[in-house]
């Protein structure tokens, strides 16, 4: 899991914008990096997601066999929690949740949390795989 804090980054003009640019007061769009090519391995985009988490519910704990997911929180607070280790996320906060990385995610306010998401897969036909919390490992 890698965590991206939104509120710690600082905007920059768009890599097609020129600041310089005379008369020009200021870039047209400015960008927070939240992740780059780096952060992600070859594959195909799976999906993209506009999501909805209703109040004080969870979804189910899962994993994905060959996709990455980025979640990008539109709003907050949540909990997610990747591989037993559970942060909390706010509005422009993201989170990168590898393949084989069990998670869930709960909304912990009284309002209907949104957020995007989208998946990064091998195209190799992996499953996602519900996990039961009620079996546990010794």
């Amino acid at each position: 899991m890698k965590v991206i804090r939104g509120s710690e980054l600082k905007f920059e003009a768009s890599s097609h914008e020129n600041p310089n640019k005379p008369g020009v007061l200021k870039p047209g769009v400015l960008k927070r990096v939240l992740a780059t090519k780096g952060d992600f391995f070859p594959g195909q985009t799976q999906m993209v997601n506009w999501a909805k988490l209703p109040a004080r519910s969870s979804f189910q704990p899962h994993y994905h066999e060959d996709m990455l997911e980025v979640f990008i929180m539109l709003g907050g607070p949540v909990e997610i929690t990747v591989q037993q280790q559970s942060v909390q996320l706010q509005r422009g906060d993201a989170v990168l949740v590898e393949a084989r990385e069990t998670h869930s995610m709960t909304n912990l306010t009284d309002d209907d949390v949104e957020f995007v998401v989208f998946g990064i897969s091998t195209g190799e036909g992996g499953k996602t795989v519900t996990v039961d919390e009620s079996i546990k490992e010794n």
